[in-house]
């Protein structure tokens, strides 16, 4: 099988009720995984598994056309590529009530909690474009540290079983680690400096 051409245009916009219909495209019938719709991190476990599918579409959809912006959208040559979800902790409450990802202090953080990238497009670096328009948007939304989440497997996983990211992401973007309570999964955190601009702002739009 051919390699996918490594983009010519790369825009990274704000998921708003005017491209439903490319994350939509972008998710695909499955809502991206297993019918999650980027909903886990805002459920209960219970209340996740009642809406999973359509319950969780209708949810997402919901809060974006309510004026939450809960992601990120890649376009690679004017196509839907890949997702990234953030928001400032206090919206994702299964974090504070997990053992490994519970708060490291008592610091306000913005939380990078999910990627999507189509098949095609996996493996090319897309992932650390769309965590630097992450921080970028955190940025302006006034985040002074950038939290993610990710994995260090001892092997090869398929990205369905990584979607919170992989160390050498994080690591590129300009995160470093400040906790780890599991062997894989540590917690890296990014500062952003007063009046610097983080890397991929300049690149991001919308």
């Amino acid at each position: 099988m051919s390699e996918a051409p490594i983009w010519t245009s790369l825009e990274i916009h704000s998921a708003t009720p005017d491209r439903w219909a490319d994350l939509e495209a972008l998710f695909g019938a499955k809502g991206a995984c297993a019918g999650c719709w980027c909903m886990w991190w805002r459920r209960s476990r219970a209340e996740f598994n009642r809406q999973k599918g359509e319950g969780n579409r209708v949810a997402l959809k919901a809060l974006i056309d309510g004026g939450t912006v809960p992601g990120l959208i890649a376009y690679a040559d004017g196509h839907p590529a890949g997702w990234v979800a953030l928001a400032p902790r206090e919206e994702y409450p299964p974090l504070a009530r997990s053992r490994v990802l519970q708060p490291v202090d008592d610091r306000p953080v913005w939380s990078v909690v999910c990627f999507f990238v189509r098949r095609d497009w996996q493996g090319r670096g897309l992932s650390v474009r769309l965590l630097e328009a992450a921080v970028a948007h955190a940025r302006s939304g006034g985040a002074r540290v950038v939290e993610g989440y990710p994995y260090e497997p001892a092997g090869r996983l398929p990205g369905a079983f990584v979607w919170t990211g992989l160390v050498g992401t994080f690591r590129q973007a300009g995160f470093t680690e400040v906790a780890r309570r599991s062997a894989g999964r540590p917690i890296m955190r990014r500062e952003i400096a007063r009046g610097r601009r983080p890397a991929g702002e300049a690149k991001r739009s919308g």
